[in-house]
């Protein structure tokens, strides 16, 4: 098994939930003020400065207003196909 935080397919995890914030319309602050955390959490995660756990991805995907399921399945999915 290898270390997933630079890996492509943690790449693509950070791009979904990239993705996932813009796509519902909130900057990085409305999130953090959603997550009850600093601006700087939610930039760390973004450009792969820190790792975020499963019970951390529960809580921003709640704060961001989508199913983790969904996201996870498109992880999946692109791991799938190859990517």
């Amino acid at each position: 098994m290898t270390k997933s935080t630079f890996t492509e397919r943690y790449d693509y995890f950070r791009k979904l939930l990239v993705d996932a914030r813009l796509s519902a319309n909130l900057t990085q602050v409305e999130l953090a003020d959603r997550l009850q955390r600093p601006q700087s959490f939610v930039s760390k995660y973004e450009r792969a400065e820190r790792r975020i756990d499963v019970v951390e991805f529960l809580e921003i995907a709640d704060a961001i207003g989508i199913d983790p399921f969904e996201l996870l399945k498109q992880l999946k999915g692109h791991a799938r196909n190859g990517h």
